[in-house]
């Protein structure tokens, strides 16, 4: 099991997305989710993406806490 810590711009990195805090940013507020809308939904992830936050959540993985700051992020 990985136990290392997990922020923002290491998950933006595992699902293939640019890491720098303006590439965040901006991805933040270009992609504002509506609440009746699962983070594991949301119409800018590819399959991989999705398959990934999902199956994070799911086993409650280490990831799983950082997928929800990003989650709370984009509320």
């Amino acid at each position: 099991m990985d136990t290392s810590y997990h922020s923002l711009k290491s998950l933006f990195a595992q699902l293939g997305l640019e890491n720098s805090d303006e590439h965040i940013s901006r991805f933040i507020d270009h992609n504002k989710l509506q609440n009746h809308i699962l983070l594991k939904d949301a119409p800018f992830w590819n399959e991989g993406q999705k398959h990934f936050i999902e199956e994070s959540l799911k086993e409650d993985a280490d990831w799983s806490e950082v997928i929800d700051e990003l989650d709370a992020l984009l509320r």
